[in-house]
């Protein structure tokens, strides 16, 4: 009787144990980074090695094939995407036999040791006006693909390009994102190729650069996935709350309307500058911190864009380090989220013990040390409706489950956008890290130690026993609420489960 006691124990402990590693390693790796090199104070290769693994990025992304930085990525699981710079792409695609020496040297070198996952061929050619670039970018794409494939790393290690947005004339609204039709037959012919290997098409959306073209304070928070009215797709119907997630459908809809939408989407560059110069509008640490801080908690909400839920896209924030050789305005030179010293420019919630992974199909809430301002986010006193309607909004599209204030659940009544509002913004809080900018919503909300639970109605939070029912709570909810069918990690949630309660159902009453 104690051994099947035992046996059935160290099931149970193996399914939970499963489940909490598979949530953590799934979490996090389609967050990436940009490793920059155009600088004169960069730290030694190894040293950023143990920056990112104090981190939850899982993968980086190099503009060349530096063999420093590959060798000290080796043995550590991190993802590589390496690059073949424009002006390799002449002899890449007129040469199949230096793109065989290619592969030899930056490839086969260090795979598998180091864990190169994408080849990207070129940056931003397309759009560069230089038609011979634009003619050859393709062979050089299919020349390397095939010293790949004859060293067998064909299925294994991706090639691409990197496309700017202004690969298309048309992205606003969502729905009608089209491709520049004066690439014609070579766009058509490049996603055909990229269908038929696998590739994934990647694209650098800057919500930073929307902004300095409109630098109205509603697109400010719009960029900043910070509370707003949000933005209604004329073609769809879809309101969008941040303009990332309409950037990346405007590609969806562009590959859509050429008939590839089994194309993923790689966001290979996005980031906002901390610093630039007295006439830039836009650049300084609040708004980096919120812009960067911002979309990582979004994709790690794994709420996915309108276009493409349920899922988060790869992306790769800009960048590891500034790069203090850039050309251009200050704001050039001000990407980084690490300084040389390997301090942190701002936290924007990277560090492995400075944050929870959590997702909308499971949000139960972590307990974490109380924020100096209190246990609880509530709207701050005289906030309009207007504002109130717009947090609640932001909230509720943002992956929290909003199910309590729906019609009989145990937060509806009193029905007021107050009430309904507070009750989401504090669940976004409590989702996002509870970290004190999380609980901002353009400065209309405020940290309270005051539980404003009530009746029924139980708001998370604080560091009260209570909380482990907040949690149970939550965590009915999430599973009565649906989840994609295309989310594994759902997938393997409900796995789990059936796992546990046939072991309960089938072997406890023995043990009784």
């Amino acid at each position: 009787m104690a051994t099947k006691t035992i046996i059935h124990s160290l099931i149970f402990l193996f399914m939970c144990l499963s489940l909490h590693s598979f949530r953590l390693a799934r979490a996090q790796s389609f967050i990436g980074v940009n490793y920059g090199e155009v600088a004169d104070n960069l730290p030694p290769p190894t040293e950023t090695v143990k920056l990112l693994q104090s981190t939850t990025i899982q993968k980086v992304r190099l503009y060349g094939a530096d063999p420093a930085i590959i060798k000290a990525l080796a043995n550590t699981n991190i993802g590589i995407v390496i690059g073949a710079g424009n002006g390799d792409i002449p002899a890449l695609a007129s040469d199949p036999n230096f793109a065989g020496q290619w592969v030899s040297t930056n490839v086969l070198a260090y795979y598998p040791g180091s864990k190169i996952i994408v080849v990207t061929v070129g940056n931003e050619v397309m759009t560069s006006k230089d038609q011979g670039l634009i003619s050859q970018i393709l062979p050089a794409m299919q020349n390397l693909q095939n010293a790949l494939n004859a060293a067998s790393l064909g299925g294994k290690i991706k090639v691409s390009t990197v496309h700017s947005m202004a690969v298309l004339t048309q992205s606003d609204p969502p729905s009608s994102g089209a491709f520049n039709p004066s690439f014609g037959d070579t766009m058509r012919a490049m996603l055909a190729f990229m269908r038929a290997t696998g590739s994934p098409f990647m694209i650098n959306p800057y919500p930073f650069f929307a902004y300095t073209s409109d630098t109205r304070a509603e697109t400010l928070a719009f960029c900043l996935f910070q509370p707003n009215a949000g933005r209604v797709d004329s073609g769809t119907g879809i309101k969008y709350m941040n303009m990332f997630d309409a950037q990346v459908d405007a590609i969806r809809s562009a590959l859509n309307a050429m008939g590839f939408k089994d194309i993923e989407i790689v966001v290979a560059e996005t980031g906002w500058p901390y610093k630039g110069d007295p006439n830039e509008v836009g650049p300084s640490i609040d708004n980096a911190k919120a812009y960067n801080g911002n979309l990582i908690n979004h994709l790690r909400s794994m709420v996915g864009t309108p276009l493409m839920p349920g899922k988060s896209v790869d992306t790769y924030i800009f960048a590891l380090y500034n790069e203090d050789l850039k050309p251009g305005p200050g704001s050039e030179r001000s990407f980084g989220l690490f300084n040389s010293d390997l301090s942190l420019t701002y936290d924007a919630g990277l560090s492995k013990s400075s944050q929870t992974p959590t997702t909308p199909s499971s949000p139960v809430v972590t307990p974490s040390p109380k924020p100096s301002g209190g246990g609880w986010c509530v709207p701050k006193a005289g906030v309009s409706d207007d504002q109130l309607q717009a947090n609640l909004d932001y909230a509720c599209g943002h992956g929290v489950d909003c199910s309590s204030i729906q019609p009989g659940a145990a937060c509806f009544e009193p029905n007021t956008v107050a009430c309904h509002a507070a009750f989401a913004m504090n669940l976004l809080y409590q989702t996002s890290g509870r970290n004190p900018w999380n609980c901002d919503f353009s400065q209309t909300a405020t940290l309270t130690s005051t539980n404003p639970s009530y009746n029924g109605c139980i708001y998370p939070g604080g560091s009260t026993p209570s909380d482990r029912l907040v949690g149970q709570e939550l965590t009915k909810n999430a599973l009565t609420a649906g989840a994609p069918p295309n989310n594994l990690y759902n997938l393997l949630t409900y796995m789990y489960m059936f796992m546990f309660m046939f072991v309960n159902i089938v072997f406890m009453p023995q043990l009784l």
